[in-house]
């Protein structure tokens, strides 16, 4: 019996040092997450007013040829797929994964239908893994990533579809909507079929709107790129605080049922032994 005890107390312990942890990392990511939130917000601005001038020119621009606001025949595609290096956030990176997973099984028959950019440890690990056509990779993005930090991969994923390598380019990484809630999402990021069509504004480029639309273009898909990160980071705080809460309490749960088998041991182990000293006194009497 008393080594039934020390077993449960010692799972009373660990527990406990368990709860302290994913205490302590739920505390930490409820403070990434708020940063996370006010940096996709600082983003918007600038992402809307690029959009807006890009439209511009787009729409009061006549017979302007640019790669990436032209729809081609469909022979290669390209996944930019943003994910984190680190777990414990629930199924953040599982849902990112199995959405890209599914899209390449039904449309593509060969790996040589399609390449891969891919932005985390946890994405990278696992199309390695299953030798998938990785064409560039980032690790190691910071809490608080700056464009520079995934520069390389949105602009080799950029012009991987000017220069034609493949033919359109899909986002998959998952949009925050709330610490609860986040949504595994897959849109199309080139061609910008979507820019054109709109009113024109009053604008005047220099040296030509031709000119000016060849430099905003890559800016403006990378734009999307870097939010898609940004978007990417506060969902995963918020994953990785909702999975935490949840278990610490699971933690808390499991301490009170270790808590109440130990006092029950402990209450029998005192009654056996009043039953052995009452029994000793009755063979002595």
């Amino acid at each position: 019996m008393a080594k039934g005890m020390r077993e449960i107390k010692r799972q009373i312990k660990s527990t406990q040092s368990t709860k302290q942890i994913t205490r302590a990392m739920e505390m930490v990511s409820a403070a990434n997450l708020r940063r996370a939130q006010r940096s996709a917000e600082a983003a918007r601005p600038y992402s809307d007013k690029l959009k807006e001038v890009v439209q511009s020119i787009a729409a009061g621009s006549k017979g302007i040829k640019h790669p990436m606001l032209q729809t081609r025949e469909v022979k290669k595609t390209g996944y930019l797929v943003i994910t984190s290096d680190r777990g414990l956030a629930g199924g953040y990176n599982a849902n990112v994964l199995r959405k890209v997973m599914t899209e390449i099984r039904e449309n593509h028959k060969s790996t040589a239908e399609y390449s891969i950019f891919v932005i985390g440890r946890k994405g990278s690990n696992f199309f390695h893994k299953r030798n998938m056509p990785v064409v560039e990779e980032v690790t190691g993005v910071p809490d608080s990533p700056k464009f520079a930090d995934i520069k390389s991969v949105a602009t080799a994923a950029v012009k991987n579809f000017e220069n034609g390598t493949y033919d359109q380019l899909f986002l998959v990484y998952n949009q925050f909507k709330n610490a609860i809630t986040q949504i595994p999402t897959m849109i199309r990021l080139l061609p910008m079929e979507e820019v054109t069509g709109v009113a024109a504004a009053s604008y005047e480029y220099e040296p030509s709107p031709e000119g000016v639309l060849e430099v905003l273009l890559p800016k403006y898909a990378e734009t999307l790129i870097y939010s898609a990160v940004l978007e990417g980071k506060a969902s995963e705080f918020g994953a990785r605080m909702t999975a935490m809460n949840s278990a610490t309490k699971n933690a808390t749960k499991m301490i009170s049922g270790y808590t109440l088998a130990y006092n029950r041991a402990r209450q029998a182990s005192i009654t056996q032994e009043i039953s052995e000293i009452v029994a000793g006194a009755n063979a002595n009497a």
